[in-house]
């Protein structure tokens, strides 16, 4: 609806005109935020329920903003004070036996398609990240929504017809292989992965490195959080 051309000129607030249009959720029209009294388990069950990647802790006086709460902090702490908690027994099963993650209808790319193909895919599909797959169906790169936004950044967003090979090749953020993990793998070792890798997702291969599945941080959060007090907010 908008030139290319005038991207760079386009306003917030004409943006947001345009994507209330084409989405209709009627909680986008205002601020989704806790208070710094909510408890942590409200915390995370407002991230996930509402699909927010970042949640606003206000102050209910003044109405500043006192901090931002995200899926990877949260996690983090969890992960660090894990030992001081009562240990969970599920933590020593297998992501694969324990359901933990994507593994029906995963949305992937070709490494011969085109990045615009990609932008496409995103769209149609609302995910935050693409794994990006060669002839045989093997992991060869991971592209998110981060690097979508870096095509703005570097204003290459007019050259969208290169192979997702070669945008992986051109990204400014170096990033070595694919961070995986394995359905056999436990629940414990995913979570220390993810944490200590500072990512929001791996991507679940098997042994030929053929995806199976995407592990979210919102997955995690949801077994480790939601799921003992039998609450799924990651149903559609």
């Amino acid at each position: 609806m908008v030139q290319m051309h005038e991207l760079e000129r386009h306003r917030i607030d004409t943006w947001r005109g345009l994507a209330f249009q084409k989405v209709n959720l009627k909680y986008y029209h205002r601020l989704i935020s806790i208070s710094p009294n909510s408890s942590l388990f409200e915390a995370v069950l407002t991230l996930l329920r509402f699909k927010i990647h970042r949640l606003p802790v206000l102050d209910p006086e003044s109405g500043d903003i006192l901090h931002i709460l995200t899926h990877k902090r949260i996690l983090k702490f969890l992960y660090l004070f894990l030992q001081t908690l009562p240990r969970p027994g599920f933590l020593d099963r297998s992501v694969l036996d324990l359901g933990i993650g994507t593994f029906s209808d995963l949305a992937v790319v070709l490494d011969s398609d085109s990045l615009f193909w990609a932008l496409s895919v995103f769209v149609q599909r609302r995910v935050s990240a693409l794994p990006v797959v060669d002839h045989l169906g093997r992991v060869v790169g991971l592209y998110s929504r981060f690097d979508v936004i870096n095509l703005a950044a570097q204003k290459s967003y007019t050259d969208l017809d290169v192979t997702m090979a070669e945008a992986l090749r051109r990204r400014t953020c170096f990033i070595e292989g694919v961070l995986k993990c394995y359905g056999h793998e436990s629940l414990e070792t995913v979570i220390q992965r993810i944490v200590q890798s500072q990512v929001h997702r791996l991507v679940l291969v098997d042994a030929s490195d053929r995806v199976q599945g995407i592990v979210s941080l919102s997955d995690l959060l949801q077994a480790l959080v939601l799921g003992p007090a039998g609450i799924n907010a990651l149903l559609p």
